[in-house]
Order: structure tokens, then C-alpha cells, then sequence
């Protein structure tokens, strides 16, 4: 035995060239915990730091795993890749923030986006894959600077010959995190502040707990474009818990594959078993969105959630040439306080879309519950099929009692829609036509 080692360690380097020769997974020194300012990292919000905390990732996942601090300060980075084993904190006053010259520190690589794997696209500020066990925690902020970025997407977007059409991934942007292929992921305490596109990309994960984070961009910006809050890309068995929705565009988001073959794209599985509890939203599109990009989506339960703003309870998106299936998804106990929104929208969405000479594919919607909803809010909404396509069945709303500045709900082609127990502006209803 070389005199260098002691006999513990010998017998640890031993044991873990053991384990990695029979393919076992490495033990990780959950204790060991490496400031990036070890490495040279300068919290000045100027340098460059990209160098220094990949150096950082990379030491611990060399020497057997543990944790990448992130101390207060402002720290400017690229893409940065974690490793198996190595985990992300940022402590109270750490601030990773994206560096706005995405061509130069986001080289362009394959990824997956909206549905597909793009070839050439942006990573992530934070990316990791076959990261098993991955926990990215603190009370520090991941900000994506995205104000001069998102400036220059309406700019682009408002020159284009059919602004309608102009591609969200038309301009270069950096999500602030994706992680993929990943099981028993934890995400706590976080703040995802002002994302270029994207703020927490998930992608065929099992197994996600997303707990007190925050997703938020300025109030005083209309419009970020595509900051969604959480999209669940092909992944199963998530819970989100106690986090805090104030965004532009969806606030959850579950995806998949599109296209008329979506349903055989092998590459994006169902997206299922999905709790969404004790949040509150203040802005986005809607509480959780099937689609647009989705095919089977099943047992999504949303519960003991406020809604203190313009934000819908359900969106489900109907791509006419998408085949989709949304199944079990249910809503209870839902607070609200807004004034202009709808509270359902099922309906048909055709940005974007191609059937690609194929006939248009059949759709199902079927077993959706809103349950326990109290507050005020603009309109009731709409549920309508892709006339010849979608069938929609088990519709259910019960125990509602709200003030709504138009009572209506405009529906359509629907079977079995049921209303038990539901008050709206002090009146009792039985069907869509008492709405009227």
C-alpha cells in the first residue's frame, strides 16, 4: 500500500473504483461544500465567471461529488453544466445572472425545445442531465437579465412579414435552467427572476419536488415573451409546493411532442402524476396549461392554491394538429381575486400549427374538475372543441361561489358537463344556459 494513503482512504478509492468498474453509482460527499470563489469567481457584476464556477462543478464531481456555493454577491456567467453527484446552493444575497451576450458565452448546441430537439439552440444558464439526486437550493436568485433580450424579440417580431409567425426561438435566449433525464430532483427556495425564455425547463424527469421558489419578472413589463414559470416536458410524478407564479406566459406548463405523429414520438412520454399545492399567482396565462406542444397529459391535481390576480384556474390549448389526450385533471380549492380573466379556457389554439398534408388528428378531453373555487374574477370562460376533432366529455364544476363581472360561459360540442352546487353572483346554476 503506498505510504501516501491511509488505510481508510486506501479503502475508499478502492471501494469507488469498485462500484464504477460494476457501473453502481459513485457515493456523493453530500457534506463537502466548495465556494466558487475558491476558483477565482469575482461577485463584481462585471466579470465573467463562467470559467470559475465550471472549474468549481468539475473538481467536486472529480473527486467524488458535494455542493457549489454560490456566496452573496452578483456573479455573471455562460452556461454552466453541473455534474452527477454535484449539487447548486446559492446562499441569501447570491445572484448567478445569465450575461446578456448570449451568442459569445451560450454557444449554441443540441437541445430540447418547445417539443423537439433543436440541432443549434441556447442552453441553459444552469443545465444538467443524468443528474440523479440533483439539489439546487438557498435563498439566492438565479436572474436571467432579460429585459434588453426581451426588447429585442419585439423588435425582430415587429419587423417580420407576419409578426403572428415570427418563431419564439427566432432569437437566441437562454432558459435559466433545464435538467433532463433526471430522477429525485429538489428545487427549494430559489428565486427565477427575469429569464430570457424559459425559467425552470424540466424534460423526461421522475421524480421533482419544486418547493417555496419564486418565478417572477417585473410588473412594470407588459410582456416578457415565453417565461413560462415551470414547463414539465414529458416528466412524471412532480409536486409543486408553496411557490410564488408572477410571470408573462404560463405559470406551469405541461409539454410533450407535437405534430400530427406526435403520439409516436417515442422521445416524449405522458406527462402524469403532477401535485400543484399551496401556490400563489399574481401573474400569467394560467395556473397550469396543457399544451401547446403536448400529447397525453393525465392525473394533474391542483389544490389550496390563490390566485391574486389575472391569472386562469385551467387552460387547456387544442392544437388541430396535435394529437392529444387530457385525462384526470382536477382543481380544488382555489382562491380568487382578479377582475378581467377567465376562469376556464378549453379551446382551440392555432399558432404555429402544421398538419403537414396529414388528415387532422382526433383529440380527447375528458374528466376535468373545478372544485371548492371562492372569489371574484372577470368571466366564467369558454370550453369549445376543434369542430370534428376533439371530443369533449365529464366536465364538472362544483362547490363555486363567485362574483364574476360576466357570468357567461361560452361552450360547445360538450358531454357531460355538470354544474353541483355553483353560485355565481349570488344565482344558483344547473347548466351552460342559466349562464346566459
Amino acid at each position: 500500500m503506498p505510504h501516501q494513503y491511509s488505510r481508510r482512504t486506501f479503502l475508499s478509492l478502492t471501494l469507488s473504483a469498485s462500484l464504477a468498474h460494476a457501473g453502481a453509482q459513485l457515493p456523493i460527499l453530500r457534506g463537502k461544500r466548495v465556494s466558487i470563489l475558491d476558483h477565482g469567481a469575482k461577485a463584481d457584476g462585471a466579470t465573467l465567471n463562467t470559467r470559475a464556477i465550471q472549474a468549481t462543478i468539475d473538481s467536486l464531481a472529480s473527486t467524488g461529488g458535494g455542493t457549489v456555493v454560490i456566496p452573496a454577491g452578483t456573479f455573471i456567467s455562460g452556461a454552466i453544466f453541473l455534474k452527477r453527484g454535484v449539487h447548486l446552493h446559492l446562499e441569501k444575497g447570491a445572484v448567478l445572472q445569465a450575461s446578456t451576450d448570449v451568442a459569445a458565452n451560450f454557444p449554441a448546441q443540441r437541445t430540447r425545445i418547445e417539443g423537439h430537439f433543436e440541432e443549434k439552440f441556447t442552453p441553459a444558464l444552469i443545465n444538467a442531465k443524468n443528474c440523479d439526486g440533483l439539489r439546487i437550493t438557498g435563498e439566492g436568485t438565479l436572474d436571467g437579465a432579460g429585459r434588453p433580450i426581451w426588447d429585442q424579440f419585439w423588435k425582430m417580431r415587429n419587423a417580420a412579414p407576419d409578426p403572428h409567425n415570427f418563431p419564439n426561438i427566432g432569437l437566441p435566449r437562454a432558459r435559466l435552467a433545464i435538467l433532463e433525464e433526471s430522477r429525485n430532483i429538489t428545487v427549494e427556495g430559489v428565486t427565477f427572476k427575469d429569464s430570457q425564455f424559459w425559467n425552470l425547463h424540466l424534460y423526461k424527469c421522475d421524480g421533482v419536488t419544486v418547493k417555496n421558489a419564486r418565478f417572477q419578472v417585473p410588473d412594470d413589463y407588459k410582456q416578457a415573451p415565453s417565461t413560462d414559470g415551470i414547463d414539465l416536458d414529458s416528466c412524471r410524478n412532480v409536486t409543486v409546493d408553496g411557490c410564488f407564479f408572477s410571470v408573462t406566459d404560463d405559470c406551469i406548463a405541461a409539454k410533450g411532442s407535437k405534430g400530427p405523429n406526435a403520439d409516436k414520438d417515442t422521445a416524449s412520454p405522458p406527462v402524469e402524476h403532477i401535485r400543484v399545492r399551496n401556490c400563489t399567482f399574481k401573474r400569467g396565462n394560467g395556473i397550469v396549461t396543457l399544451g401547446s406542444e403536448a400529447t397525453l397529459v393525465r392525473d394533474v391535481q391542483v389544490e389550496n392554491c390563490n390566485v391574486i390576480g389575472e391569472v386562469k384556474i385551467a387552460v387547456l390549448k387544442l392544437r388541430p394538429d396535435t394529437p392529444q389526450h387530457y385525462e384526470d385533471i382536477h382543481f380544488r380549492n382555489i382562491t380568487l381575486n382578479g377582475s378581467r380573466a377567465p376562469m376556464v379556457q378549453i379551446q382551440p389554439w392555432s399558432q404555429y400549427f402544421d398538419l403537414k398534408g396529414n388528415t387532422p388528428p382526433k383529440s380527447i378531453v375528458r374528466n376535468v374538475t373545478i372544485t371548492g373555487v371562492k372569489g371574484r374574477f372577470g368571466t366564467f370562460g369558454t370550453i369549445k372543441p376543434n369542430p370534428g376533432q376533439t371530443e369533449i366529455a365529464d366536465i364538472v364544476f362544483k362547490d363555486i361561489n363567485v362574483t364574476l363581472q360576466d357570468p357567461k360561459l361560452n361552450t360547445e360540442g360538450v358531454k357531460g358537463l355538470k354544474f353541483e352546487n355553483v353560485i355565481i353572483n349570488g344565482k344558483n346554476i344547473t347548466s351552460a344556459e342559466s349562464l346566459a
